[in-house]
């Protein structure tokens, strides 16, 4: 309660702050009296995307009474399924050149200053990234040579270090898995790149820290009105909120409410004014996930021309390699699914940048997922059907400010002018923008050696302690004293979820103070294991599940509940259906017949000794036992599951043939089954050890 009395005391001031008000985000139980116990609100803001996020960090640091709601969770939507650059843009450039667009000019031009001001406030989670533009036509070199030094230009004191142009050898030296047939050399610029959903949580969670009444799933169901005595005409005045995981409703007034729903803007505007016309035209953009081999450490590749004149990104991120995106009309759903498509034409077009020595399997897709652009028009313009490319503030006649458009990188300005507008259409007392150069939470104390202290103080591995300090800046060390002991010699504390992942169990109950509710939160936007490898994710749910069980007082029925949206989240949204698809019990088998008989065959048999035709657990263990190997039983029995098509509790001789054949396709990497049993065969007189780890995890 006392954290309560600190919010509510905070939201009826009226001046702005230097300092934030609370050390800690209050509870969300907590915010949610602050939301119901507060006459009026100066501000409610609706969505909890990057664009929402900032707007409440903007007007509550002016001395706004503000309050945020989001029907889902913080960056739940399109703001967690970026391709994770802070840019500019330098396609945007290229078109304002060509087609002397002031407009795209000025966009790319804010778009720089955003970029410098978010890799300041923020370092943990954001850093310079050098990206190769190879050059495959001399003619080009000078061309796009041109471009990114005027990019370099633009950017003028933000310019985060010149580019520069490599010669073929040494664009294969930072680069070598380059295709180098007809490579004439490379210009290499920087962006920004940054942990997404991460920072979209840490603009909310300073924006709470600074006294606003923050709440995810918390939906607005209706708007508020009331008649302005001096006009007569009615006025928005709040909503009506409903909380998603209880049910309880209730109205939250504000003397301005601004809609920052991003694809959902029209569905706002209309419980505004069910006449509003739409103005949001969604776009598809799909990404996915590939290996950290696939490419350099530290460096990207653009692709500025692709088969269909899009652009292709392919860059390191997490440790892995990012591809994408693609930019197709789609309808507005709360669920967007990547369709194999996609994934296939991204893949197509890796293909074409990467040495003929990297075979591009689509079995190595980690995981996928589409995030919906909102795409905008200007309801404003006289051409009502031309699309945007900059933001949009749009006030209704009953006072509904709407924000629309733009991009990830340019959040705090579109929040500037959206509380600006807000400032000036309610008579708002208020003054200007505080949050340039104001510190993200965990960015402060924050130093690129303050994983060291982790390492030294709390006895974590050097991996751990990096990542920790990359996502919790300087809160990592409250995360670190939750770390359970590990029972080891080293590390001493920090219990992996998963062994090829550097999270930790404490980073779940950290999670639950940084308001996750669900698993799916847990696992896609606290953790980014669902956004890296979607296989991964699913064997950390059981224990993620338990561990936030424990601390949410959920019973059984609510635990097997949690663990089925979670698998349906990766199954659907994250790629896992298209793993499904790789192998199937319809999948064909274009093996040679002669290789069926002299290999594929005399491989299953091994196990199959007594040629009944399918392998059971038991012959498995058989094998593994003549050679010495012991193996735990349910690792056994996930092995063999992932084979077993048609469930029925054994691998058929025809089912084992698929798997060969899709491994041969590319379609499916890193089969447990397919790896023992070909090192079985290779060892068997040997008697060396057998790897049983997923390799890379692909599929």
């Amino acid at each position: 309660m006392d954290l309560v009395m600190v919010n509510l005391a905070y939201v009826e001031a009226a001046e702005c702050l230097s300092e934030p008000v609370n050390r800690e985000p209050p509870s969300r139980e907590a915010q949610l009296l602050t939301l119901q116990n507060t006459s009026e609100f100066d501000v409610l803001v609706i969505g909890g995307g990057a664009t929402g996020s900032g707007c409440a960090l903007d007007a509550v640091t002016r001395g706004l009474k503000t309050a945020l709601v989001e029907r889902d969770d913080f960056s739940s939507g399109t703001s967690s399924r970026s391709t994770k650059l802070i840019h500019g843009g330098v396609r945007y450039l290229q078109k304002a050149i060509m087609k002397l667009d002031i407009e795209q000019y000025r966009m790319v031009k804010e778009a720089l200053h955003e970029r410098a001001n978010l890799l300041e406030i923020a370092p943990h989670l954001s850093a310079p990234l050098p990206i190769m533009l190879p050059i495959y036509k001399w003619w080009q070199l000078p061309y796009y040579w041109v471009g990114i030094k005027l990019y370099d230009l633009v950017a003028g004191s933000n310019c985060l270090k010149s580019s520069y142009v490599l010669s073929k050898s040494r664009a294969l030296e930072h680069f070598p898995m380059l295709q180098k047939d007809k490579l004439v050399g490379a210009i290499v610029y920087y962006d920004g790149q940054h942990n997404d959903a991460r920072m979209n949580l840490a603009i909310a969670l300073t924006a709470a820290r600074y006294g606003a009444a923050t709440a995810n799933y918390m939906e607005v169901v209706s708007l508020l009105k009331k008649t302005d005595p001096q006009t007569g005409k009615e006025r928005v005045s709040g909503a009506r909120c409903k909380d998603v995981l209880t049910g309880q409703e209730f109205d939250v007034r504000a003397k301005c409410v601004i809609n920052a729903t991003g694809p959902f803007t029209d569905s706002v505007r209309k419980m505004d004014d069910k006449n509003a016309e739409a103005i949001c035209q969604p776009s598809a953009g799909v990404h996915i996930v590939m290996p950290g081999y696939y490419s350099p450490e530290s460096m990207g590749l653009l692709d500025p021309a692709t088969s269909d004149g899009r652009v292709i990104f392919f860059l390191p991120w997490q440790k892995m390699t990012i591809a994408g995106t693609t930019d197709t009309p789609t309808a507005i759903t709360h669920h967007p699914i990547p369709s194999e498509e996609d994934i296939n034409f991204i893949l197509n077009e890796v293909r074409n940048y990467l040495s003929c020595d990297v075979e591009v399997r689509r079995g190595d897709v980690l995981a996928a997922w589409s995030g919906i652009r909102p795409l905008v028009t200007d309801p404003k313009s006289a051409d009502t059907q031309s699309i945007s490319r900059n933001h949009v503030v749009d006030i209704s006649e009953s006072g509904l400010i709407t924000i629309a458009g733009g991009k990830w990188t340019t959040y705090r300005s579109m929040a500037e002018d959206t509380i600006n507008a807000a400032i000036k259409t309610h008579n708002l007392k208020a003054g200007p923008s505080r949050t340039v150069g104001l510190f993200l939470q965990g960015g402060k104390d924050w130093s690129p050696t303050l994983y060291i202290r982790l390492v030294q103080d709390y006895g974590l591995e050097s991996e751990v302690a990096q990542h920790l300090a990359a996502t919790y800046g300087d809160k990592a060390f409250e995360v670190a004293k939750m770390a359970s002991v590990t029972g080891k010699r080293w590390p001493i504390v920090g219990v992996r979820l998963v062994s090829e992942f550097p999270y930790i169990e404490a980073e779940v109950k950290y999670g639950i103070k940084e308001y996750a509710c669900t698993a799916v939160d847990m696992i896609s936007r606290r953790t980014r294991l669902a956004f890296l490898n979607v296989q991964a994710a699913e064997e950390a749910l059981p224990r993620i599940v338990e561990l936030m069980g424990r601390e949410l007082n959920w019973d059984d029925r609510k635990k097997q509940e949690e663990l089925e949206t979670a698998r349906k989240f990766l199954y659907y949204e994250m790629g896992y259906k298209s793993r499904s698809e790789q192998l199937t019990d319809r999948s064909e088998i274009s093996l040679l017949p002669s290789d069926i008989d002299r290999e594929y065959k005399k491989r299953f048999h091994k196990f199959d000794a007594d040629q009944k035709g399918f392998i059971t657990i038991v012959d498995v263990q058989r094998v593994l036992e003549s050679i010495s190997v012991q193996m735990d039983e349910n690792t056994l029995h996930e092995i063999l599951n992932e084979v077993d098509l048609n469930k029925n509790g054994q691998v058929e001789l025809n089912e084992f043939l698929q798997l060969m054949s899709a491994i041969q396709k590319g379609r499916v990497s890193g089969s447990r089954l397919a790896i023992l049993m070909k090192t079985a065969e290779e060892n068997l007189d040997r008697r060396v050890p057998i790897p049983v780890d997923r390799s890379c995890g692909g599929f």
